[in-house]
């Protein structure tokens, strides 16, 4: 198994995972916890897997110092598109993380590393990449796909067959990820070069509300409540995606 990129899926991946409720709800989450954590004062930022750059556009908005880093070329096209139209700038690399120690030579006071791990066809390799890249008193913003969750979901559903054979990841051109994570081996991995300063989740009930219930919802509504409850400890590890942010040791 190799790493996923996106050439082919940009347009898809931009209805699928921002568009609507869901990607309004991401956002939602991923920004409260940053404005909560982050000093008032102007940070040097990188974006592993930087997408079309909905969070990098946001933090570039509040002053911030950008870099994104993505692999595939559409989806870096379409973030550059996006921080012209907002005339905002940033720095735009073109490679995989692989490559970004050779090409980066200072550490940054943020690193984001959203929705990325589970693409990886080894994501606990990247994690000492993420420790070198960002700066001793700096912050890891890390957003991952919810094994958890995605088992509870097919529990709902009653899909026993799949879940008897561990099938979780997507096929062909579906946008499930890869390799979903399991919180608990993760908190393992990152060990003693981590610290996980707060944990939240992202979408904590909203997914698993029946259809006429999410259609009838306001959106308003929906942000309101996931927001309130994205820490409660039961409703945490229920969210489809969780965001913990962490700080070197």
């Amino acid at each position: 198994m190799s790493d996923r990129h996106f050439d082919e899926l940009a347009t898809r991946f931009a209805e699928k995972i921002y568009g609507g409720a869901k990607g309004a709800i991401r956002l939602a989450v991923l920004q409260a916890d940053l404005a909560e954590a982050l000093p008032d004062r102007p940070l040097r930022v990188l974006d592993v897997g930087a997408g079309l750059g909905h969070m990098s556009l946001w933090l570039a908005q509040r002053g911030h110092d950008v870099t994104l880093a993505e692999p595939a070329e559409p989806m870096l096209e379409g973030a550059r598109q996006r921080f012209t139209e907002a005339g905002q700038h940033a720095t735009f690399i073109q490679a995989p993380w692989q490559e970004l120690l050779g090409q980066l030579q200072q550490p940054f006071d943020l690193v984001l590393c959203h929705a990325v791990l589970e693409w990886l066809a080894e994501p606990a390799a990247i994690l000492p990449v993420l420790h070198q890249l960002t700066a001793k008193d700096g912050w890891l913003s890390l957003a991952f796909y919810n094994k958890d969750a995605l088992i509870y979901r097919n529990l709902l559903k009653g899909h026993f067959r799949k879940l008897r054979k561990e099938r979780f990841a997507g096929e062909g051109q579906s946008l499930t990820p890869q390799r979903p994570l399991d919180p608990r081996e993760l908190d393992a991995q990152l060990g003693e070069h981590w610290q996980v300063e707060s944990r939240s989740g992202v979408r904590v009930f909203h997914d698993y509300m029946p259809q006429e219930f999410q259609t009838k919802a306001e959106l308003i509504d929906l942000l309101e409540m996931e927001l309130a409850h994205r820490r409660h400890p039961t409703f945490t590890g229920l969210g489809r995606y969780l965001h913990w942010i962490c700080r070197p040791t």
